[in-house]
């Protein structure tokens, strides 16, 4: 008889190097190991902040008094919208030594979007970053709900957001309507008792809800993916592990932290081996040369078209990039002539934010003869199986089929959708991507069932690009597609047929759809075609494969 395509990690009781499973009790540890250490360090011009952690602890529990101040109770969500910056640290887990639930939310935002996401997240606080590259926040939420330019701080009352009821902006010295000043803010928790944050942060469980982060899926909305502690602590504890670090962790990121991937692989490397964040707020490729340079950063934490940016820009070989070390011997900045390695990082992996990223692993340097070009073992406490992606049985090893998985790390649900229309009858989660098992229990990801497109390190939803598009005067047919580049791993191409005597343009539609979208969800490129070019399916579905293989040769033409 065939062996099954199920495969378990071990036992959680037999994993190491596991410590506090709440986000409190994470720093709480963090700090009493590496205390007078470096933690954070933000490089802006002149003007540079470092924070130890005992500094992030202080700074943080301030952050806590002032959210309790506010009448943050257990469970209630604070929203962080912020780049990369010292007070995203401090904010994000001063919310959960309050008892909150942290809820980073993209810069990348729109108004539209952003809207989606305070009425879906139901934050009770929301502390912004005003300025962030042109966007101007606190204009942006005035335009939202009017009653926030006129209310007094914390007075906000609104019928579009019924649970907000404080807002505080971390770059404002003055308060703007509803919105709190940082400094006022912070002000409100110093008749908070430090020993009151001891007692909240100790009130709650590793089965707490303890983040909730975004990310868009197959229905074109985002989807709010809620996890516990635990699963959110689990994978801090894990990253240095799986990257091997030393203790001499210095990690640089541009990389924003509402996503869940660039938060728990640069916070979780530096915070739990003693490291430190260097921060940028916005990718600049010079800028964050310069960075690695003068803050002897020994791990870059950067996506493929990134590393593009980094070797062409102008100030490439003007830096000493002789402190990198924990960087992938195959990255192209190891092309550079200061940098010596042989670290190869744990690529054999396979993650997503339902799981709070890995979901199966090899570690850092494992040998190919080893991972035999697969995505890694189950992690502990999880278990991987392959199954039918229709009728849902579990195949046998080495068929390909829908990879499902479950385990310690495994979300509490999504927002708004009942559990039991998320998970199968044994537990599992149902991934939407394809794999396969082999007869050594490792998992062999094979790219997505559905058609979520991946940009440089993004997720972007086709539904909800051609929600958009559709609405564009002249287009009849909208369907967006990613097509293989080198840069971004995908581009978004959206392929249209306009209506009878529409004058439209590649560059009027993207320009419709940037009005709405987010920069890296509005398509690189707009191809247009015939009707009679666009294949369907028996139930007027359009062929994505056959259209994804026509774009692509359309644009290699337009390109020769």
């Amino acid at each position: 008889m065939q062996d099954l395509s199920l495969v378990h990690g071990v036992p959680l009781s037999e994993e190491t190097g596991i410590g506090a499973l709440t986000l409190g009790g994470y720093l709480r540890d963090v700090t009493e190991h590496f205390g007078p250490r470096e933690a954070a360090v933000l490089r802006e011009g002149s003007k540079v902040e470092r924070w130890t952690y005992h500094e992030l602890w202080a700074r943080s529990t301030g952050v806590a008094r002032a959210l309790i101040a506010c009448g943050i109770g257990k469970g209630a969500r604070v929203g962080i919208l912020m780049t990369n910056r010292l007070e995203f640290l401090s904010s994000f887990f001063g919310a959960a030594l309050a008892g909150g639930v942290a809820t980073p939310m993209s810069t990348f935002s729109t108004a539209a979007e952003l809207d989606v996401l305070l009425k879906n997240s139901a934050c009770s606080v929301l502390l912004i970053e005003g300025n962030v590259l042109s966007k101007d926040f606190a204009e942006m939420l005035k335009q939202l709900e009017p009653r926030i330019a006129d209310a007094s701080p914390g007075s906000l009352y609104s019928l579009r957001f019924p649970f907000l009821r404080h807002l505080a902006m971390v770059d404002a010295e003055q308060s703007r309507g509803a919105i709190e000043s940082w400094p006022a803010f912070l002000d409100r928790g110093a008749t908070v008792a430090a020993e009151y944050i001891d007692a909240t942060a100790d009130s709650v469980t590793p089965a707490d809800p303890g983040v909730l982060f975004f990310s868009s899926g197959s229905t074109g909305k985002p989807k709010g993916i809620l996890s516990a502690h635990r699963g959110a602590c689990l994978q801090l504890w894990r990253w240095p592990q799986w990257y091997e670090f030393g203790d001499d962790v210095r990690c640089w990121s541009a990389n924003g932290f509402f996503w869940s991937g660039n938060f728990a692989m640069a916070i979780g490397g530096a915070l739990a081996s003693g490291g430190s964040l260097v921060l940028q707020r916005t990718f600049l490729s010079e800028e964050a040369l310069e960075l690695m340079d003068a803050e002897r950063v020994t791990y870059p934490f950067a996506w493929p078209h990134q590393w593009a940016q980094l070797t062409g820009a102008k100030n490439w070989l003007d830096v000493d990039l002789s402190s990198l070390k924990y960087v992938d011997a195959n990255c192209p900045i190891t092309g550079h002539p200061t940098v010596r390695t042989t670290w190869l990082e744990p690529s054999s992996a396979y993650g997503n934010t339902e799981a709070f990223t890995l979901i199966s692993v090899f570690p850092a340097n494992t040998p190919s003869e080893v991972h035999g070009g697969s995505h890694g073992l189950p992690v502990p406490g999880s278990s991987i199986k392959i199954v039918e992606p229709f009728e849902g049985h579990t195949l046998v090893r080495g068929e390909s089929g829908e990879i499902a998985q479950k385990g310690a790390n495994l979300m509490l649900g999504y927002v708004g959708i009942p559990l039991q229309e998320t998970l199968d009858e044994e537990g599992f989660f149902h991934t939407g991507d394809g794999g396969f098992i082999d007869e050594q229990g490792r998992l062999h990801w094979q790219g997505r069932l559905n058609n979520i497109i991946k940009t440089g390190g993004a997720n972007v939803s086709p539904l909800e690009v051609d929600a958009v598009i559709a609405t564009c005067p002249g287009v009849k047919i909208t369907q967006t597609i990613g097509v293989a580049d080198e840069l971004l791993g995908e581009l978004v191409v959206s392929c249209i047929v306009a209506r009878e005597g529409a004058e439209l343009t590649a560059n009027g539609v993207r320009e419709f759809a940037r009005q709405t979208l987010a920069s890296y969800k509005a398509p690189r490129q707009v191809l247009f075609f015939d009707e009679s070019e666009i294949e369907l399916t028996g139930s007027a579905k359009v062929k994505t494969e056959k259209l994804r293989e026509l774009a692509a040769k359309r644009l290699l033409e337009n390109k020769d």
